[in-house]
């Protein structure tokens, strides 16, 4: 159990910065009574335990099974199985992902069902799966992987002139929490395993990244696709005003959306158990013991879902949710800028996620990039994603796309001077950004702030954040892929940049 210990106090490191904050501001700037703090504490210790059981169960059962199907993919020699099997795993995977289910509920929640979470986790898992597909047939016809990103923001841009801006923030919200904790690990695995089809060795390397990408372009053109179909309307939103906590008991939120989670886990998890099985008897068959570890890791992710769900709903996201209004509130709207950025620049350091990239990104510079200016870039432009969502509140007449567009079009352009390999690794990055403290605490924190302004819209205002999080990733990496091939030339050696 040495990995659960090291989960849990990875998970508790992320969790601590939010539960200082939390008692600081109570104590000071927004006294929101102790009762709420309770209940927020509470809900954190679920949220760190059921994400570290949840991660246990992706690394000993999901992971392994996303590296297997990829490998047995590939050995079937069937194009059409190949696109198959990417089709069907990505829905799988794309609908069971917490970080989307959270997110969906809160869609759900704020437009008062509306737009229901079930139809914006099937809407965004259709077009993830479609572009998981796609990526596998990138692969297959040697199609470059600057070109293949290019053609898809381009559509994207496209569909963006056509969409509601309620919708564009949706769209880039979906994004990025499609690809969190549970995706990034098994599409990674997946990439190894359909990357072996490339017998040149580099070709197979920068293969291994882009996928992560793909799917999450997938989310975005899927949920504005689903705008194109319905139309524009105007949706009433709810609203986030703070209830009367004092008298509300502390554990009684959590033991009544028990079932609630329960239901969730299994229906978005069971998908993808009955592949396992399918696949075990058609592709894998493996002994008795290997099968039994991979269904044991399934059964850990299925209950981490259940305590992390219970944690996030019981408690964690509702004290952020107040905190954010309580602070935008205030006269003095520099605090809610300070701990916007305080928020986004500590999240970041502690997420699993992050971790596993830098690392990564170490290994495959050999020691040129260092994981501190990795995380240092990462943890400035995380904390200034969250800053430009709140300045996006507090002045009405700055829309997403004012951040988006250009934001997009300097990656986009950036992609032609920068290593191909660095490219993949940097879009991937923008989705391991996104994890589960930033779709949680610090997307509904946001959402607090845009309920306290008259002018503000809860739906158009209240979301998009996590888009601008998901897109700083892809600007820092690919600056850091220009240092890497500055490095790498002055040594000699050809980074191959052009590719």
């Amino acid at each position: 159990m040495n990995i659960l210990v090291g989960y849990i106090k990875d998970n508790a490191k992320a969790v601590f910065p939010l539960a200082l904050v939390v008692v600081l501001l109570n104590l000071t700037l927004v006294p929101i009574g102790w009762s709420l703090v309770l209940r927020f504490l509470v809900g954190s210790i679920l949220v760190i335990f059921g994400l570290s059981l949840f991660l246990v169960g992706v690394d000993i059962g999901i992971t392994p099974m996303g590296s297997l199907t990829g490998t047995s993919l590939v050995k079937t020699n069937k194009l059409y199985v190949v696109l198959l099997g990417g089709l069907i795993l990505g829905f799988m995977i794309s609908i069971a992902e917490p970080g989307l289910m959270v997110l969906a509920s809160q869609i759900d929640f704020v437009t008062l069902g509306a737009l229901s979470s079930r139809m914006i986790l099937v809407v965004v898992s259709i077009g993830f799966a479609i572009m998981v597909a796609l990526g596998f047939l990138r692969v297959v016809l040697n199609i470059s992987l600057k070109v293949f990103l290019l053609v898809c923001y381009i559509i994207v841009f496209i569909l963006a002139f056509f969409t509601q801006p309620e919708f564009l923030a949706i769209a880039f919200d979906a994004s990025g929490a499609t690809t969190g904790i549970l995706a990034v690990p098994f599409l990674l695995a997946l990439a190894i395993g359909i990357s072996s089809l490339r017998k040149d060795s580099k070709a197979s390397e920068e293969d291994s990244f882009g996928l992560v990408a793909f799917a999450s372009v997938g989310a975005i053109m899927a949920v504005m696709v689903l705008n194109l179909l319905i139309g524009a309307q105007d949706y009433a939103v709810a609203s986030l005003e703070p209830v009367e906590v004092e008298s509300v008991s502390i554990l009684q939120p959590f033991l009544t959306f028990i079932p609630d989670a329960l239901s969730e886990s299994f229906i978005s998890l069971l998908p993808l158990t009955a592949a396992l099985f399918i696949l075990q008897k058609i592709l894998f068959k493996l002994g008795k013991e290997q099968f039994a570890k991979i269904v044991k890791g399934f059964l850990y992710a299925f209950v981490g879902l259940i305590v992390f769900l219970v944690g996030v709903n019981g408690g964690f996201m509702e004290v952020s949710s107040v905190m954010g209004f309580g602070l935008a509130s205030l006269g003095n709207k520099i605090w809610l800028v300070l701990i916007s950025f305080y928020l986004g620049f500590f999240t970041i350091i502690a997420e699993p996620a992050v971790y596993v990239l830098t690392h990564q990104i170490e290994d495959v510079t050999s020691g040129s990039i260092k994981r501190k200016a990795v995380n240092g870039a990462l943890s400035i432009g995380v904390g200034l994603a969250v800053v430009m969502a709140v300045i996006r509140i507090l002045t009405p007449s700055i829309q997403l796309w004012h951040y988006l567009l250009p934001g997009y079009i300097i990656a986009i352009a950036m992609m032609r001077f920068v290593p191909t390999l660095f490219v993949g690794i940097a879009f991937d990055a923008g989705g391991v950004a996104t994890g589960p403290m930033t779709a949680t605490f610090i997307l509904a924190f946001v959402q607090g702030a845009a309920s306290a302004f008259e002018g503000a819209n809860l739906l158009r205002d209240g979301f998009g954040m996590i888009a601008l999080v998901a897109m700083w990733p892809i600007l820092t990496l690919q600056i850091l892929g220009f240092i890497y091939q500055a490095r790498s030339k002055k040594q000699g050696v050809d980074t191959d940049a052009a590719s």
